[in-house]
């Protein structure tokens, strides 16, 4: 049996957010394959937090900057570790290469951060996406890590082809793995309540991430007052975990634009709505409200942002619109027109079963470990830059962390 150490930047939420759910989609893959599973992490646990312990995850608590965990890791003598984004890589990364030196380092990307970044302020400042943008400090930090470790979970093909082409990163460093899910057939679409027992708009996200703040504020003032217009009994529903007091104040029966807040249930509220509105205007990685929309035949209308990397050349469960006036009327159109509505959600099944085979992509990414798992020392000395970045990086961190250790001990 082989030790499997994941080290959390958060403890998982798979009801709060796209990246717990990814996390127990890798956990699931690790434990068919028999694989014990360590988890643990610095980060203080929520009333969202997944029991792991249900799973038979074991998990604990660590501490930053502090020498406790590198007793820790000596008596676990995990085989592969896990990063859970770069900044845990950073965090632990030469802990781990000291302590554990033979233990394969994996980095689970989730999304790139540095591109969602720089997304962002191009957005702010109505500018193009730059190359000087994307080369910042954020960028050069999370490209170390990713050198540094043995292999990157990429969520993304457009990602993948950013650090191939852009950054020249060596393919042999990546590994292209999306959400990994099981294929929907027909006979369990056609459980789902029908276009008729729908009724409503909806979106959901949690509303600590900003490009899903900015989304609900831009359909609060762009868009919804259009579809509003031309269907005066609809509403909108806005869930998402985490709820801020400025997001309350949005809250308008009288325009039917409704804050709901956490969903106990997202299955349900994706259920039980016709159209889901997705219209993020900058972001990265892969978007779980639209994984969800297609998995419980709810069609949506999204922007480019939203539906890049996620479909290949299939045919959207909906429209995508970056104008909003183009997209308040696809939502209506997509909202009045059952037979569109149908073959909207015939087209995300479709999506799901083809994009997001947890079968496959789980396959390669445990025949990519076997191998690395057996030729690790010849992977790690073709990557030399990875090396370099150790010896540096490493230097730094480290005494940067037990400087910290130190400070809190007097």
């Amino acid at each position: 049996m082989k030790d499997l150490l994941i080290i959390g930047f958060v403890w998982p939420e798979p009801a709060s957010t796209a990246a717990g759910s990814r996390m127990l989609q890798l956990i699931d893959v690790f434990q068919k394959k028999n694989y014990k599973i360590t988890f643990v992490s610095a980060a203080a646990k929520t009333t969202n937090s997944f029991n792991l312990e249900t799973l038979n995850i074991q998990s604990i608590n660590i501490q930053l900057n502090d020498s406790s965990f590198d007793s820790f890791i000596k008596q676990l003598k995990p085989t592969i570790v896990l990063f859970d984004r770069f900044l845990t890589e950073e965090q632990f990364g030469w802990r781990i290469a000291e302590n554990c030196p033979n233990a394969l380092r994996i980095l689970d990307t989730e999304d790139l951060h540095f591109l969602r970044n720089a997304r962002k302020i191009a957005f702010k400042n109505k500018c193009e996406v730059t190359l000087d943008l994307l080369m910042s400090e954020l960028a050069k930090r999370e490209l170390a890590s990713i050198y540094r470790c043995d292999l990157s979970l990429i969520i993304s093909k457009y990602e993948l082809k950013l650090l191939k082409q852009t950054f020249n990163i060596d393919k042999s460093l990546l590994i292209y793995v999306p959400f990994l899910l099981n294929p929907i057939n027909l006979k369990q679409l056609n459980k789902y309540p029908t276009f008729k027992e729908r009724k409503h708009f909806m979106t959901i996200g949690n509303f600590k991430h900003e490009p899903n703040w900015n989304a609900v504020l831009y359909l609060k003032t762009e868009i919804w007052p259009l579809i509003k217009k031309q269907l005066p009994n609809a509403e909108m529903h806005v869930y998402g975990a985490y709820v801020s007091e400025k997001a309350k104040q949005l809250h308008n029966i009288k325009e039917g634009f409704l804050i709901k807040g956490w969903a106990e249930n997202a299955e349900n509220v994706f259920k039980s709505c016709r159209v889901c509105l997705a219209p993020l205007q900058f972001g990265a990685g892969l978007k779980g409200k639209l994984i969800e929309s297609m998995q419980y035949g709810t069609p949506s209308i999204t922007t480019s942002i939203g539906a890049e990397a996620m479909h290949k050349n299939l045919p959207w469960n909906g429209f995508i619109s970056d104008i909003p006036n183009k997209f308040s009327l696809k939502a209506v159109e997509l909202y009045n027109n059952e037979q569109l509505w149908k073959e909207a959600q015939h087209n995300g099944i479709n999506i799901i079963n083809k994009c997001y085979s947890k079968d496959k992509y789980g396959e390669k990414l445990l025949k990519q470990l076997k191998k690395l798992l057996k030729n690790g020392k010849s992977h790690r000395l073709k990557n030399f830059t990875g090396a370099l970045l150790m010896h540096h990086t490493l230097k730094s961190t480290k005494y940067m962390s037990k400087w910290i250790e130190l400070k809190n001990k007097v």
